[in-house]
């Protein structure tokens, strides 16, 4: 019976065994897939909720709640400006819409500079900053870039016409303007444009001294427009083009003969000595 017992007890402690040896390989197989999903979970890019668009939206277009979805942005890679609550580009206490100022692709972040403000009017007025003027600049398929112009891009102006100095006339062609900032072609705002359309007219943002200076270059001469790369920051500096310059002719200057007074005298006698007498010429 003693035997029996001896021999149930060392099989109950081997078991006993076996099952701590499996659980502690057990518990050492959990703490290592849970130390696994901390580290992995560490390296996850902590995100935000921001709003995009479901589709591209156009100039002009009424920007709706269907037009929009929230996903989750990275948190250090938001873009300035984007909507991170619906109430924020919906508000509750209007029901006016926002209107898009800008083209918007799928996908990309509505952002406040693209949109106009709920119920704000999408004139050129919302396109003005503070001390800029709009004007108008008459242009044709030579002047103004062979239709490749955009809204938001920079041009370089140049007048052309002929100055009247003293005897010398001639044509000249000087840069008026550097670096101005289109607003509008034609009658559009809007920044996407599928096909290059010849403009008759671009729209300029500038400040009233410079309207008054593109309002006389354009009713004295003839004004042309140089596209400005869409990365170049520099300034052009002074330009003036005249035809003796462009085909090397030095300039000579003209000294005009003066003609001599013409004296007319006679001679008389004086004793020894003979005077000369001045007199009105007849001839």
């Amino acid at each position: 019976m003693r035997m029996v017992f001896g021999l149930v007890l060392l099989v109950g402690i081997a078991l006993a065994g076996g099952a701590v040896y499996l659980a502690k390989d057990r518990i050492a197989q959990y703490q290592m897939a849970n130390a696994q999903a901390q580290a992995a979970l560490a390296q996850v890019v902590p995100t935000v909720t921001v709003f995009v668009a479901k589709s591209p939206l156009k100039y002009g277009q009424r920007l709706t709640r269907e037009d929009v979805r929230p996903v989750a942005w990275p948190e250090n890679a938001i873009p300035e400006g984007s909507f991170l609550e619906e109430v924020a580009l919906f508000p509750e206490n209007t029901d006016e819409l926002r209107v898009v100022l800008r083209a918007i692709e799928k996908d990309e972040a509505i952002m406040a500079l693209k949109v106009t403000e709920p119920g704000e009017d999408t004139g050129l007025t919302s396109r003005l900053e503070r001390g800029k003027r709009a004007f108008t600049i008459k242009v044709d398929v030579s002047s103004g870039v062979s239709g490749f112009l955009r809204p938001g891009d920079k041009v370089d102006i140049y007048w052309t016409g002929r100055v009247n100095v003293g005897r010398d006339n001639s044509d000249v062609t000087k840069l008026i303007e550097a670096g101005i900032k289109l607003i509008a072609i034609d009658q559009s705002a809007g920044g996407q444009m599928n096909e290059a359309n010849i403009a008759r007219t671009v729209t300029v943002a500038i400040s009233p001294q410079q309207v008054a200076g593109l309002a006389q270059a354009q009713s004295t001469g003839r004004l042309s427009l140089s596209l400005v790369g869409a990365e170049d920051d520099t300034i052009a500096s002074a330009i003036e083009v005249d035809q003796r310059s462009l085909l090397g002719i030095a300039t000579q200057e003209v000294k005009a003969e003066v003609a001599q007074k013409k004296v007319c005298t006679i001679r008389t006698r004086r004793g020894a000595e003979v005077v000369e007498i001045p007199i009105p010429c007849t001839n």
